[in-house]
């Protein structure tokens, strides 16, 4: 139980990565509030969860995380109810493979909105709650495609690398009102935009993995627990790499 007593929120918890950091989460003894882009998506997930978990444990919300005022509302929420916030992890994020020739600007700026700005404007909001607090801890999901970029759809690999910068800058400014801030870079993952790709297109990704094999995303949600736990209370200012040692 690293989280007995503490309270998280989840962006993008509805399904993949951000899913299994929800249930890793509670099955650590945290109380969760996740973030859907919609009712529909979070009652889904709702009931997924309730299978498992005690309603007086979970939260479903689904703001605008690129704006502050439906942001503060539903954190205000969430605090309202569990007392505290403990944990944020800015998970939200989309991507897309359209090729520079092709890229429309309100597309490129669509990816940069979710993927950056709400982290900025999430982060904003929990760290004010958090320092009257007087601790907590932000958790970013960045890429290892932010190291070694992508060919195609250019916003996804140049957004996580503001989210690292962005990770680095917060872990010194928010460090001396105790308020740990960290990024996890994953590599590929077996979501669902993955499982579906042809076999002929995956083994060659899995034969450059040195560890023969594509993180699960409980493999990722490992790391955000161990990262967001008081095991962890040293630590900040870093984007752990969790990619089976596939860096080129």
């Amino acid at each position: 139980m690293l989280l007995k007593n503490k309270t998280a929120i989840v962006t993008g918890g509805t399904r993949g990565i951000g899913f299994a950091i929800v249930k890793k989460f509670l099955d650590n003894g945290a109380n969760v509030a996740f973030c859907g882009s919609c009712k529909e998506t979070v009652d889904k997930a709702m009931d997924k969860l309730l299978q498992t978990y005690s309603k007086d444990k979970i939260m479903g919300i689904y703001p605008n995380l690129m704006n502050r005022n439906s942001v503060s509302k539903a954190f205000g929420d969430v605090k309202e109810k569990f007392g505290r916030i403990d944990i944020l992890v800015n998970n939200a994020g989309i991507s897309a493979r359209d090729k520079i020739y092709d890229y429309k600007v309100e597309d490129f700026t669509k990816v940069i909105d979710l993927n950056l700005n709400s982290v900025f404007v999430c982060s904003q909001v929990a760290a004010k709650i958090m320092k009257d607090q007087g601790s907590g801890v932000i958790l970013n999901t960045s890429s290892m495609v932010a190291r070694y970029g992508q060919p195609s759809g250019v916003a996804y690999p140049a957004s996580k690398f503001a989210v690292n910068g962005l990770t680095l800058s917060l872990a010194r400014e928010l460090g001396p009102d105790n308020i740990r801030v960290c990024a996890v870079a994953p590599g590929v993952t077996n979501t669902d935009m993955v499982s579906n790709l042809p076999k002929e297109l995956l083994e060659p990704i899995v034969k450059q993995i040195p560890l023969g094999r594509i993180g699960e995303p409980e493999d990722i949600a490992n790391s955000f627990l161990f990262l967001a736990s008081d095991m962890a209370s040293y630590i900040t200012g870093i984007v752990l790499p969790v990619d089976g040692a596939a860096r080129s």
